[in-house]
């Protein structure tokens, strides 16, 4: 059931990230500038943000089957919209559309896990299901690249919105919410009633926004994952492309490299803070290597190409490390893990949907003139300044894990017989 779920949720990732690969065909196609195609990457990111907390909340009171079944249809139909798009609005639209539909399905994916799993394997299938959405980030690389070159990149979106209809119909006819039968149910895993109330599911979104730790937890994937998703899901083919002049499917590869360190860095670490039971240290180690890794490519601008591939592979891949954090959030609000987890990744994505536009106007003030392949090129300083916001937010990200992790030992010392993040009351 679980893997049933992990395959919708991995073609969520392939679309999002498409844009990179893409971005010289949509630049043609709707004669865009580098804010444009940000705006247009971030339509998707900016309904999908907003969207998480009430995902999350839809998510305690129907259930992971239904809410992914629906939404996997309806995203289906917005892959299929920005396939037969003719213009910017109506791509706009579709994508718009596609990320509303596909807002709940990590969230409920995450709940189903809470329900499924033990508390001490949570962080490892959190990292599981982030790993799904990795090799969707993979195929969205040199796989799509060649796939569009051989086929048109119409065709292969087409044949991408048909497999999340596959997806949609299998997760309504396959999955369970939670065990039936009780004693089935690993100990100290979610338990309850098939849904909770209304008046329940608002009390725990009270509870979850009171919280200070809610909003560490969440500026920190807001700067992690908004930075990492939107130099890897669109600016960071076109860096390469202009500023190595190698093609595309080249420069798909480092992304490529990306996207394999997303998929195989997040397993590791949800595992390693299992059995070590470590999590704010392993957020906090993850922030610090993220702000190494982009400041090497900050400081050099055009290192060689492979030490490009391995800044965003570590880049991307510590975001499994910093991803404990929806561990930490269901260990804090254990009673409302829809609404915590649902919070925090609204933060996440609501990164993902700024940043493309912040980057994008950084680049537009130091364009070249130049258009290649119907696409704008963009000079070595424009490139510094991207990056240096990148590794600033880098640093910012790092000091609100530091602060997580001291409010968090400030607890256990207070309560060493408890968890230390374990809490339904709020916050202090």
């Amino acid at each position: 059931m679980w893997a049933t779920l992990a395959f919708g949720f991995l073609f969520v990732n392939f679309f999002r990230n498409s844009t990179a690969v893409l971005s010289g065909d949509l630049a043609a196609v709707f004669d865009a500038t580098a804010s444009e195609l940000g705006l247009l990457h971030s339509s998707f990111f900016y309904v999908y943000a907003a969207a998480q907390l009430p995902a999350g909340l839809v998510v305690d009171r129907y259930g992971p089957r239904r809410v992914v079944s629906i939404g996997l249809v309806g995203m289906a139909a917005g892959v299929a919209g920005f396939a037969a798009a003719d213009s910017f609005a109506v791509g706009f639209t579709a994508r718009f559309l596609a990320g509303l539909s596909g807002a709940a399905i990590y969230v409920a994916v995450l709940r189903f896990c809470a329900n499924w799993y033990a508390p001490e394997e949570f962080a490892t299938m959190t990292g599981f299901t982030i790993a799904a959405a990795g090799i969707g980030g993979v195929l969205a690389t040199t796989p799509l690249a060649l796939a569009a070159e051989a086929a048109g990149w119409r065709s292969v979106l087409y044949a991408a919105a048909a497999g999340v209809l596959l997806a949609g119909l299998a997760v309504g006819g396959f999955v369970r919410d939670r065990p039936a039968d009780p004693e089935d149910r690993p100990e100290g895993a979610d338990s309850g009633t098939d849904t909770d109330s209304l008046r329940e599911v608002l009390a725990g979104a009270r509870r979850v926004l009171g919280d200070l730790d809610t909003w560490l937890m969440g500026t920190t994937l807001f700067l992690i994952f908004g930075l990492n998703f939107t130099v890897v899901g669109l600016w960071g083919v076109p860096y390469i492309v202009h500023l190595y002049d190698v093609p595309v499917a080249t420069a798909a590869l480092a992304v490529l490299a990306a996207n394999i360190g997303f998929a195989v860095g997040s397993p590791a670490f949800g595992a390693l803070s299992d059995r070590t039971g470590r999590r704010t240290e392993v957020i906090v180690g993850s922030c610090l290597a993220f702000v190494i890794a982009y400041g090497v490519v900050f400081v050099t601008v055009t290192p060689p190409l492979f030490v490009v591939a391995l800044a965003l592979f570590v880049g991307m891949g510590i975001t499994g490390g910093a991803s404990v954090a929806y561990t930490v959030a269901k260990e804090r609000h254990a009673a409302d893990s829809g609404a915590a987890t649902g919070t925090v990744n609204g933060m996440a994505y609501f990164g993902a949907a700024v940043f493309p536009a912040v980057l994008g106007a950084a680049l537009d003030a130091y364009w070249t003139g130049r258009v290649v392949d119907g696409a704008r090129a963009y000079s070595v300083a424009g490139y510094r300044v991207a990056f240096g916001i990148v590794v600033l937010g880098g640093v910012i990200a790092t000091l609100c894990a530091i602060a997580l992790h001291v409010r968090v030992r400030r607890r256990e010392r207070r309560s060493p017989d408890a968890p230390g993040t374990a809490s339904t009351s709020g916050g202090d």
